[in-house]
Parts: C-alpha cells; sequence; structure tokens
C-alpha cells in the first residue's frame, strides 16, 4: 500500500497520523509518503518518522518530497490537511473586519463571512491536488481534514464528481465523551447516530445496547444539569494561565495533573447549545462555538466569554505544543482505511459525503455528515428516512451559500462572491457585501485575486 500525507510539514498532522498509521497491523508493510511545500518542516517529520521506524523495528517505509506528483503517483489513499498563509492572523481577519460592517460573527471560520472567505482562500489549492489525483492515482481513496469542511467536499466533489473523496472530523467524538456521564453507562452500552451538515449535526438515535431501549428521553431530561457542571474554556484558560501547564502539550505526566479538567469536556458556548437543546428537542454532537456560525440568531444566545476564552486557549496550546510520535491511535482514518483493506461492512460515526438522498430534507448538492458503511467499495452513507423538521429548516437556510461559494470559486467570480455572502444568514446590505469583498480581496490577494 501507498499512503500519501499531503501537509505532513504540520507537526501536529504529522507526527499525529504517522503515529496512527504505525499502530496498525493490517497496514504494516505500507510506504508512507510525506508531502509538504515547506521542505525544512518536511525534512523534521521525515528525519524523526524514519528515527522511530529504526528504533521500534516497524515495517514501514518513510519518503519525503516537495514534489506532490511524484509523490501522488500509484497511491491507495491520500490524506489532505493543509492550511494557507498564516493561519491565525487570517483567522482574524476573517472574524474581526466583518464586524466594522456590521456583521456580528459568532467565531469566523467555517461558516459567515469568515467561513466563506476561509473557504476562497483554501478550495483552490485542494483542488490542484485532486486534479493530481486524479491524472496520477485515480482509484485512491481521498480523505480531507482541512476546514470549511462542508464548502471544501461540495466544491470538490463538483468539479471532480467520480473521486473518492471524503471529509472526515473528530467532533463527533464528543458525544462518546459526554454521553456516558449523562447517562451513567459505559460507551459501550450505548448505541447512537447523528447527522446534519459539518460542525452543525445534531443527535438523531441513542439506545442502550443491552436493553435497546431508547435513550433519548433520559438524554433530554439529564443533560442540562450535567452541562451545568462541566467546565468551560474560560475555566480551563483560567487553570492553564494560572499552573503553566495546557493539555495535550506536557506528555504524561502533565496530562494526569490536570485530568480532572482535561477529562470533563470543555464548553466554548454552552448558551447557545442549550437554546439548541431546549427549542429544538435535540442534542448537538459538539461542544464549541461553530454551532453558531450558520445561524442568524446566534450572536444573540452566544457564551462570548467561552468563544473568545477557546480562541485564546486555542493558540496558546498550538503555539505550545510538543508534538511526538506515539503508538496510539487518535484519529478515525486508519480505522477507515482498514475497514476499505479488509472489506469489514462496519458503521462510522461521522463521515462528510454528497447527499443524494442520505438526508431528504436537504439538496443533493451538499455534502452532509451521516454516519457510513465502510467496506472494499469505500463508504455507504447511512439514509435518514425523517430528518427532523425544524432543525432541517434551520440546515437549508445555509445550503444556498455553499452552492454559491462552490460556483463562485470554480468560475473565479467575485459577483458569486458576494452572492453568497448576501444569501447567509449572518450577512449585511448589498452595498457593503460588495465593499467587504472587495476589501478582502485586497487584504488577501494572494488567495483571492483569482476572484474577478
Amino acid at each position: 500500500m501507498k499512503i500519501v500525507l499531503i501537509g505532513a510539514g504540520s507537526a501536529q498532522f504529522g507526527f499525529g497520523t504517522l503515529g496512527d498509521i504505525f499502530q496498525s497491523a493490517a497496514l504494516a508493510g505500507s510506504e508512507i509518503a510525506l508531502v509538504d511545500i515547506d521542505g525544512a518542516a518536511l525534512e523534521r517529520v521525515r528525519k524523526a518518522a524514519a528515527e522511530f521506524v529504526a528504533a521500534k523495528g516497524l515495517p514501514f517505509a518513510v519518503t519525503a518530497s516537495t514534489e506532490r506528483a511524484k509523490a501522488l503517483a500509484g497511491a491507495d489513499f491520500v490524506l489532505i490537511s493543509i492550511e494557507v498563509g498564516d493561519r491565525f492572523a487570517l483567522w482574524d481577519m476573517d472574524w474581526k473586519l466583518p464586524l466594522q460592517y456590521g456583521i456580528r460573527q459568532v467565531y469566523g471560520e467555517n461558516g459567515g463571512p469568515g467561513g466563506l472567505f476561509h473557504a476562497l482562500r483554501i478550495i483552490p489549492p485542494i483542488l490542484d491536488i485532486c486534479a493530481d489525483v486524479e491524472a496520477l492515482c485515480p482509484e485512491a481513496f481521498v480523505f480531507c481534514y482541512s476546514n470549511p469542511m462542508t464548502a471544501i467536499v461540495t466544491t470538490v466533489l463538483r468539479r471532480f464528481p467520480g473521486l473518492r473523496f471524503v471529509g472526515l472530523c473528530h467532533e463527533i467524538a464528543s458525544l462518546g465523551r459526554y454521553l456516558p456521564g449523562i447517562l451513567g453507562t459505559p460507551k459501550e452500552n450505548l448505541r447512537f447516530r447523528a447527522a446534519g451538515l459539518n460542525h452543525c449535526s445534531v443527535l438523531l438515535e441513542a439506545s442502550y445496547a443491552d436493553s435497546g431501549k431508547d435513550a433519548y428521553p433520559d438524554i433530554l431530561r439529564k443533560a442540562p444539569a450535567f452541562f451545568e457542571k462541566e467546565p468551560g474554556y474560560s475555566d480551563l484558560l483560567d487553570y492553564a494561565r494560572r499552573t503553566g501547564r495546557m493539555p495535550r502539550t506536557e506528555g504524561a505526566e502533565g496530562r494526569r495533573a490536570i485530568d480532572r479538567v482535561e477529562s470533563a469536556r470543555p464548553w466554548s458556548d454552552r448558551l447557545l447549545f442549550k437554546e439548541i437543546l431546549e427549542r429544538f428537542g435535540l442534542l448537538p454532537i459538539t461542544t464549541d462555538s461553530h454551532l453558531g456560525e450558520y445561524i442568524a440568531w446566534a450572536h444573540e444566545a452566544a457564551d462570548h466569554r467561552g468563544i473568545l476564552d477557546f480562541y485564546a486557549f486555542y493558540r496558546e496550546s498550538l503555539a505550545r505544543a510538543e508534538a511526538r510520535i506515539e503508538l496510539e491511535l487518535k484519529e478515525r482514518v486508519v480505522p477507515i482505511m482498514e475497514g476499505i483493506i479488509g472489506d469489514l461492512r462496519y458503521e462510522e460515526a461521522a463521515v462528510n459525503l454528497p447527499n443524494e438522498g442520505l438526508i431528504p430534507d436537504l439538496p443533493g448538492f451538499v455534502a452532509v455528515e451521516v454516519p457510513a458503511l465502510v467496506g472494499r467499495k469505500g463508504l455507504e452513507g447511512h439514509r435518514f428516512a425523517s430528518y427532523p423538521k425544524a432543525f432541517g429548516a434551520l440546515l437549508r437556510n445555509y445550503c444556498g451559500v455553499y452552492d454559491l461559494t462552490a460556483e463562485a470559486v470554480l468560475k473565479g467570480s467575485r459577483e458569486l462572491a458576494i452572492q453568497a455572502l448576501l444569501v447567509s444568514p449572518v450577512a449585511c446590505g448589498p452595498s457593503r457585501a460588495e465593499e467587504l469583498v472587495e476589501l478582502m480581496v485586497d487584504h488577501q490577494r494572494q488567495w483571492l485575486g483569482y476572484l474577478k
């Protein structure tokens, strides 16, 4: 097998994914081809990987190249995790410049104006990668971790409908963290399914494995009191600054030292989460503030202190992270690859695929996040015959933005980008929308200059 990691110069992605692959018996003997445009960063990861393989006597070959086409030739699996430019500087711009035009975003990474500009920047280089995949390894499975997930998957599959392209996001793991605490039963005793758009998905089914009993009534009854006791990112940031210790960056000893805070899933937006739970009778699968990027009234309901503290904590934790290769499964892409190789036909909890009737309430052109059966032929999304009407309507409010974003990228159209901003639930008036897009193009011309 040949597995290509694009964006491997990032220690977080490169080291983390290598550790996931190295612990897999099913992938033993594979060549892992590392690719990045930053040659120095790429060499650091390659050298560390080679030393780790030699020290542990692992049956893997590791290569590295800044020439993407060379690495992709003959690939079986391609993993993409890229960003462009200075991630946080651009994120700040995406979030704060629209504020000057009266657009009150709660976050600005995946939805709203910030998500739009993020998508307009990052999709073109991903399309370039996919063009190489189509030419050099058209049968390869391509897994993408980059955000904005729904915009990327929707656009890629519109341009390359035959590509085996799948979006992966770890947010579904939140359910495994807090459902056992809510219900007082081990994770192994729970069966659940969730679906929606990436970062805007809700729990749809939950049951107890031992009895088959529906667990959702218990969740709705017990969840409010449970979440009232959970710490938020404000608590976590305060703890980290007082102790000088950051979760996931200080090794096993440091992690144990802050286990009480880290083991309880921190919150960046308790208030909006509570509104969805109470008004719609549904449990969101996330505990962060991404949910509010898609909802017109989210700014009114959001926990703004929690959001800002999460952002500060996230920046600090990444800046201080001591990435290392560990033989420990952390992400779901390796089990998916194993499921394909072994034709295991198991159900993966959340993947991003073209809708094609999986959620009938949503248009077919948009990518949706659903469970899927994993086997030799790929991933077969689970179809939900019915979907909660009110939440489906909330999601439909945003689908037109993805349609226009895809067209803006594929046609290089500034006017379509303006229209995408205007149809967003988080928007401003026509003249200000046009000026904001012009301003963003001026500030980010290196990446947005293709919009004519």
